[in-house]
């Protein structure tokens, strides 16, 4: 990877819009999701219409990441992240004017769409304004304000809630864009497009297609959609143990700090040599199947357990997957890698407690926990396999 913009004691300073890019699109998400199911009767007026709401942003962003990263190849990854970030700011500010059940479900179409823009955007800027030997710090960090904005989100989004109702929250959404967008194009250099060779559908499919790709996208995948279970699910088993919604908010609020505090160190790992790509995103799988079985466990002590594990081993998988993404990828190509790797990890996101609630409906929550867990478990094991055959 080259380096840009000088330095590397100037990487720091470039560094930190894009950190806060990423925890602005994590908040965004979090903390509108978290707060919309009972802030007014008129807008949401039933879970069809709730499931809606929270689909059309991670809709957008499945439709569209691909695109606006290949897009920011094409133009420069900078400008696609400034664009982003003014057009969640106008999204935002849209529903804070027009406060109508109408207008809400434009705002939050306009927030995902404008975060498939600035998300992959960011990532590839990171993974350009850093050299191969920093990657794993570089997304580690990355990942850190990422898992911040999740943990914050649901917690900061209900207390603006209740102190000034959800246009208060769009509010202050669109604040945060617009300040962040400001910032990055202080801070952050451009970078500008290079030159690269045609490319056709064929060789894009047979791109994506490679290992090199494809097994840290799945990886990915599966580290967001326990993730999503996790965060999803937990509150349910808590709730059907007798706990309380202060304990079942604390065990998601365990789950995203355990991710966030071992990203950067898990990158750092990596960037030492103490920790190789391969071995971190398996024991990350292990560890995460894990958390899931515990899951299934019933009380306190099994959720917790879970909270734990589940946080560990996304926190393992993230910067891993992604530094080694970035360290395989040509830079004239790095947005459309990062494009499509969000969308994998988008549709982990939805899969997850797709496949979960489905089989919680035909033999319990126990049973959907499982089932993730042994289909997040066969990679460690065919990397056993695999390890014992070349040994043999």
């Amino acid at each position: 990877m080259t380096q840009a913009g000088g330095t590397q004691a100037t990487v720091p300073h470039q560094m930190w819009p894009l950190y806060a890019a990423g925890f602005t699109t994590a908040f965004g998400a979090h903390g509108i999701a978290a707060n919309l199911g009972g802030f007014s009767d008129d807008a949401v007026t039933s879970l069809l219409v709730l499931g809606g709401l929270l689909a059309l942003y991670d809709g957008a962003e499945v439709l569209l990441k691909p695109l606006f990263g290949t897009l920011a190849d094409r133009i420069g990854a900078r400008p696609v992240l400034l664009g982003g970030l003014i057009a969640f700011a106008l999204a935002s500010l849209a529903y804070v004017i027009a406060d109508s059940p109408g207008w809400l479900w434009a705002a939050r179409l306009g927030q995902g769409a404008a975060a498939s823009a600035f998300s992959p955007s960011a990532s590839a800027l990171v993974a350009r304004l850093n050299p191969a030997a920093k990657l794993g710090r570089a997304f580690g960090s990355y990942g850190f304000y990422k898992s911040i904005g999740y943990t914050l989100g649901p917690l900061l989004g209900g207390v603006l809630v209740w102190a000034g109702g959800l246009r208060l929250l769009f509010a202050v959404l669109a604040f945060l864009g617009v300040a962040v967008c400001i910032w990055a194009a202080l801070a952050v250099p451009a970078v500008p497009p290079l030159p690269k060779a045609r490319q056709t559908v064929l060789d894009l499919a047979r791109r994506l297609a490679d290992p090199a790709f494809l097994l840290p996208t799945a990886a990915l995948a599966g580290a967001t959609a326990a993730l999503s279970v996790g965060v999803g699910f937990l509150p349910v088993s808590g709730s059907v143990a007798g706990l309380g919604t202060v304990a079942t908010g604390a065990a998601v609020s365990v789950l995203a700090a355990c991710a966030a505090v071992v990203q950067p160190r898990a990158g750092r790992a990596l960037d030492a040599g103490r920790l190789s790509v391969r071995a971190g995103m398996l024991w990350g799988l292990a560890i995460t199947a894990a958390g899931l079985g515990c899951a299934a466990l019933p009380g306190v002590v099994g959720m917790l357990a879970a909270a734990v594990l589940i946080g560990v081993g996304t926190g393992l998988i993230t910067p891993l997957g992604f530094a080694a993404l970035a360290a395989r990828t040509p830079d004239e190509r790095m947005g459309q890698t990062m494009g499509a790797a969000e969308l994998g990890r988008e549709l982990g996101d939805a899969g997850g407690p797709l496949v979960v609630a489905g089989v919680a409906t035909v033999v319990g929550l126990s049973g959907g926990y499982a089932v993730l867990a042994v289909v997040l478990a066969v990679g460690p094991v065919v990397g056993v396999v695999k390890g014992l055959r070349a040994r043999a």
